[in-house]
């Protein structure tokens, strides 16, 4: 789209480091500029120091969204529309709105600004894209539930790494910068550990040069038709979701194409479970298929050569059901014998 608005992302590793203060101190620096620039939503946690970079910048009120009988402030895309900044400023990009909102996450609002013109600048923590949601996991012992696809990211014109040392950053919550000191205590007995912080850091750095080299990579010849080809063989198995995760930051460094195919036998119905990861391959920005066959891995393989894929990921079958799911990946391998299949272990307790 010719006029569409410019995205700049501001990434950090965990709240604290300052993602949302570098983000305001460039918009004050705009506006000084003459820039026409807006809040469409800040979220202050309380910070003195990060309250006051918001003085001078026009704030577009949040409206009332009524849920269960409480009522949330959401940002109110139809007002900054109206009003048609040049630059706004939306906090927290990862947020998942209040049911009944037009569209149901954050990211989702700020391409529709952007979709209107409009540049945005926008922070978030590098454990919810969601490609690195399983090493989160295992880093932290969270399982992040707010995620932001990752080409959401791969598609900013900008993204600013804004980084702290871990010791820096438990410095500022022991002095109550970051959290009340109650909040502030359970986070450093839990999540803000300097060895899980030190790990979420290095995931930043490698994300930060992963857009750097993809840029240069974008702006390189492509590459020949066919090198790499993906596909990722979908089952209701939960561990899918982690197979999709993994294949897609595979095809995405390859810049290959990427397919995510369940195979349905005649007359069966398509289970919900299976119906989510599609959904979710969708989201991912990866074509799904849904192939008819008896055998289904000599469908999967049809497909696979019929397309020219190169790897297929399949996840590693669960004791509990060994003996179907190994007699089919066997399968799948003695048919795909030109191709590199990948069977991918399931994270510690998915």
């Amino acid at each position: 789209m010719a006029n569409r608005g410019k995205l700049v992302v501001y990434l950090g590793y965990a709240a604290g480091v300052g993602k949302t203060y570098k983000m305001l101190e460039e918009a004050q620096r705009l506006r000084r500029g003459g820039a026409d620039i807006v809040i469409g939503y800040f979220e202050p946690h309380d910070r003195p120091d990060t309250i006051a970079l918001t003085r001078g910048i026009e704030s577009i009120p949040c409206r009332a969204q009524a849920y269960r009988g409480a009522v949330f402030p959401e940002m109110d895309i139809e007002a900054i529309v109206r009003r048609h900044p040049a630059i706004c400023v939306v906090d927290e990009l990862p947020h998942t709105n209040t049911p009944g909102c037009e569209r149901a996450k954050r990211w989702q609002d700020v391409e529709w600004l952007l979709d209107q013109g409009i540049d945005v600048f926008t922070t978030m923590n590098v454990q919810h894209l969601e490609s690195f949601n399983d090493q989160v996991w295992q880093i932290s012992g969270v399982r992040v539930r707010e995620t932001v696809p990752d080409w959401i990211v791969a598609q900013a014109n900008e993204v600013v790494m804004v980084d702290l040392t871990p010791r820096a950053l438990l410095h500022r919550l022991e002095r109550g910068v970051v959290y009340p000191p109650e909040a502030a205590r359970r986070a450093l007995e839990n999540f803000f550990q300097e060895s899980k912080l030190a790990a979420l850091r290095e995931l930043t750095l490698r994300q930060a040069a992963h857009v750097t080299e993809a840029r240069q990579e974008a702006a390189a010849p492509a590459p020949p038709p066919g090198q790499e080809c993906i596909l990722i063989h979908v089952t209701a198995d939960p561990s899918t979701a982690m197979l999709i995760r993994r294949s897609k930051r595979v095809a995405d460094y390859h810049r290959a194409p990427c397919f995510a195919v369940y195979v349905r036998a005649p007359g069966e119905e398509v289970a919900p479970a299976v119906e989510q990861h599609l959904n979710f391959a969708r989201n991912l920005r990866i074509e799904t298929v849904v192939a008819l066959g008896e055998d289904a891995a000599a469908a999967l393989v049809d497909f696979a050569h019929q397309r020219k894929v190169t790897q297929i990921f399949t996840a590693r079958p669960t004791q509990a059901r060994r003996n179907g799911e190994a007699a089919l990946l066997h399968r799948i391998v003695r048919l795909a014998r030109d191709m590199q299949v990948t069977i991918v272990a399931r994270s510690r307790g998915a």
